[in-house]
């Protein structure tokens, strides 16, 4: 059986990592490679990690974030295969096994499986929570239009060929929070393959502090969110252009975006708006309906402005 490199960024990690790691030594695949980066931890991490001796390999680093973590860690993965792992996450004991058995028979470059969601309790305790089970077909039979807009996996529940991760060349260091997501697209904007393997194969944690980048720093989630649809834009110029399906998506995403912004930030909110505008001067957003129907009577900005003040309306009557 080729070899898989488990590539573990680390930072302040202590509490779960333990158990991360554990579930990658019960594997039923033993043919593996642990590649820990501690990136900067101010905890019992780095500790942690040095006792576990020729278990894994690791370096330490200052702190740069997880996607530069993960670069460093590719460059010194020797695996044919290659399983990005989060270091509060959980691999069931078949999930390298199934999906490197995936990509062999098939010669697929990435292979993605169900996952669940690992809910924290009051008592600080995980319990079993919702179970994720989709293809990207569900989504869109076109695997890019799908990853851009409406599908996501958290990387515990994906195996990579090592060939698109060469193809891709890197994890994109100037999207902080939504880099894994980018680099499960980016796979596809390289002409990736895909294989689902049913089952549930990876436990994704959500702490209920809201521990996620996304939870903590909406704004900054959002920010993240126009920054990525930008480069998807200049990629899809220089290759093959804008299609009718990927003005659909853009438009999409932007008008998502372009909500956000126009209750929290009006300059920001001009800024995407200048861009859906110049993709299509006639945008109307695909929903909510109502939405759509005021901006077809009143223009978009203005209906922007009514679906904002009922929304407020609604808080204030709420409390």
């Amino acid at each position: 059986m080729p070899l898989v490199s488990v590539i573990i960024p680390c930072y302040n990690a202590a509490k779960f990592l333990s158990a991360t790691l554990e579930s990658v030594f019960n594997q039923n695949l033993k043919d593996y490679e642990i590649i820990l980066i501690d990136d900067g931890s101010t905890d019992n991490t780095a500790t942690l990690i040095r006792s576990l001796g020729s278990k894994v390999r690791a370096e330490f680093t200052s702190n740069q974030g997880a996607s530069a973590a993960r670069n460093r860690g590719t460059k010194l993965a020797q695996g044919q295969f290659i399983q990005y792992l989060d270091a509060d996450d959980l691999l069931r004991v078949d999930a390298l096994e199934k999906r490197v058995n995936a990509l062999v028979k098939t010669g697929a470059d990435v292979a993605y499986s169900d996952w669940q969601k690992l809910e924290e309790g009051e008592d600080n305790n995980f319990y079993p929570g919702e179970v994720v089970v989709r293809q990207i077909e569900d989504i869109n039979p076109n695997p890019e239009i799908a990853l851009f807009t409406d599908f996501w996996a958290p990387p515990a529940a994906l195996v990579y060929h090592r060939r698109i991760v060469e193809a891709i060349g890197s994890w994109n260091e100037s999207l902080p929070i939504i880099q894994d997501a980018r680099f499960f697209l980016d796979a596809a904007l390289v002409g990736g393959k895909f294989v689902y393997v049913p089952g549930v194969q990876a436990d994704y944690r959500v702490q209920k502090t809201n521990n996620s980048l996304s939870r903590r720093h909406p704004a900054n989630f959002v920010q993240d969110c126009f920054l990525n649809a930008c480069q998807v834009e200049d990629i899809w110029k220089a290759n093959g252009g804008i299609t009718p399906e990927r003005l659909i998506a853009l438009e999409k995403v932007y008008g998502q975006i372009a909500r956000f912004y126009f209750e929290y930030n009006r300059p920001k909110f001009s800024e995407v708006f200048a861009k859906i505008h110049h993709l299509n001067p006639n945008y109307l957003p695909s929903s909510p309906k109502t939405l759509r129907q005021l901006s077809k009577w009143l223009g978009y900005e203005q209906a922007e402005a009514i679906a904002l003040a009922y929304r407020q309306t609604k808080r204030i009557l709420a409390r």
